[in-house]
């Protein structure tokens, strides 16, 4: 085996070797492709193929990174890719020139070509290019994945990104979807009437969620800052001075875990107004944009986005799918004892809404395939919302799952001053009893609030998530172009 794989990195070496040989030959005859600094293209592959009747035997201009090529005595073909799709491209010797068509054939799979020509068909009956003039515009110095086997192993897919989206065609699909996402929630926001705005990355006080923060210093200063795990303090001090709808798509930064839902930096969107209704007919209208339908697949569960959206409080959503009602439930001791009951591990400071809460996810969190609002948190795993008039143990907050995921929070802002104070307190405390994961004091979010916030809905919705769901990705690493890896030589 050893042997073999020797013989077979021989041959790569080989072939590469006549790669940089094709190249200083060009060079020496003032062809060096790398000193081209522009192409002028009018058309991509699919504008050809999908408006062929009125362009038929019209010139166009058209350029892309070789992938297949067959030659033929006095005439060839080649499939060229660019950003939409594939075409093929029929080049004659008597078309480009004696010198230029000996200068193709000597061109690799991968190599990046200017093709002007005409629009034709086939006698098989395939669109393609007659190409007048063919132009190496980059040399391929490097083999890509032999063709019928492609790029499969996802650490390397993942690695090398540029390769993955050359040779997996689906894979480049996802992330022009990801793109048009975000365009099209930009676009239905701004005529909702809400201004984008940009909040500091860095921070000295990391707040707004409950998750660790990477830490980092910054050496003019001589301080030490972290990198945001939420976009929402600083939104919210903008509502303070007099921007009304405000909204932000950014990456945050938590030092967490990885799994198939989670990577230590994502796009996070949170805007603030208010609320149900605009977080179901944005899902609605972003899955109609990118999917063309309001009816979602995601694995083996279809999720129905065209019918109102089931509301459920937390508590009833507990005593639904685990039987236990917490209405009934008294204190934290009571609590406790029923976690035990129900082998569900807590910690010593949790108190009896953090109980509840772990009930949730036990048991709750799978049954919601169907959009579901999971509406009324308890008040200790919400130390930035306002409590509920008639039910002060409880905030006015909820939660959007679908296919079993989180995927948007949003809540009646807290902008009492005083009351705030005091979340921070017990955040503090939690914080002192081992919870790495507590908001900590931020006194000038509280000297905001002091000079007086209006009354405010604000959401949260994980960009990365809703992608998954539109583009039926299994994991978190399928929708990032550079997810975060562990270095190679760890």
């Amino acid at each position: 085996m050893a042997e073999q794989n020797n013989n077979q990195q021989q041959d790569v070496n080989q072939l590469l070797k006549v790669r940089y040989d094709k190249l200083h030959e060009l060079q020496e005859n003032g062809k060096d492709p790398f000193v081209i600094t522009k192409y002028d293209v009018t058309n991509h592959s699919t504008d050809v193929k999908e408006h062929f009747e009125e362009m038929e035997g019209k010139e166009v201009s058209l350029a892309g990174r070789m992938m297949f090529k067959r030659v033929m005595g006095k005439a060839s073909f080649c499939n060229i890719q660019d950003l939409k799709g594939r075409i093929q491209i029929y080049v004659a010797r008597d078309s480009i020139g004696e010198e230029s068509y000996a200068d193709f054939k000597k061109y690799d799979v991968g190599d990046i070509l200017g093709v002007k020509g005409t629009v034709f068909k086939t006698k098989t009956g395939e669109i393609s290019i007659h190409a007048a003039e063919v132009t190496l515009l980059s040399k391929s110095l490097q083999i890509l994945p032999e063709k019928f086997h492609g790029l499969t192993d996802t650490d390397t897919r993942y690695r090398q990104r540029y390769v993955d989206l050359i040779m997996n065609e689906d894979v480049k699909d996802t992330f022009v979807k990801r793109s048009k996402v975000i365009s099209t929630i930009r676009r239905y926001l701004d005529g909702q009437g809400f201004m984008e705005v940009e909040t500091p990355m860095l921070v000295s006080n990391a707040g707004g969620a409950a998750a660790r923060p990477f830490e980092t210093h910054f050496n003019a200063l001589d301080e030490d800052l972290k990198l945001r795990i939420s976009l929402e303090l600083y939104l919210k001090r903008l509502i303070v001075g007099g921007m009304e709808r405000v909204y932000e798509i950014g990456r945050v930064f938590r030092n967490e875990g990885l799994d198939t839902r989670h990577n230590p930096e994502f796009t996070l969107m949170e805007l603030y107004q208010a609320y149900t209704d605009l977080t179901e007919n944005l899902y609605r209208y972003v899955a109609k944009e990118v999917t063309g339908s309001e009816i979602l697949t995601y694995g083996e569960h279809t999720m129905d986005l065209s019918k109102p959206f089931e509301r459920i409080t937390m508590v009833d959503a507990v005593k639904k799918y685990a039987g236990v009602d917490f209405n009934e439930v008294k204190d934290t001791a009571e609590a406790k004892k029923l976690a035990d009951e129900h082998h569900i591990e807590y910690e010593e400071r949790h108190e009896k809404g953090d109980i509840l809460n772990l009930f949730f996810e036990e048991y709750v969190e799978e049954h919601l395939i169907q959009p579901t609002f999971v509406m009324d948190h308890p008040i200790e795993i919400s130390p930035l919302t306002k409590k509920k008039p008639e039910n002060p143990d409880y905030v006015e907050r909820f939660e959007f799952f679908m296919n079993g995921w989180e995927m948007a929070n949003a809540y009646s802002e807290l902008n009492d001053p005083i009351d705030q104070r005091a979340r921070f307190a017990a955040q503090e405390e939690a914080f002192a009893a081992g919870d790495e994961e507590a908001n900590h004091t931020d006194e000038d979010f509280l000297n905001a609030l002091s000079i007086g916030m209006p009354p405010t809905g604000g959401i949260g919705f994980g960009i990365d998530r809703m992608v998954m769901m539109m583009t039926n990705s299994p994991a978190i690493r399928d929708v990032l172009l550079f997810p975060t890896m562990k270095s190679l030589d760890k």
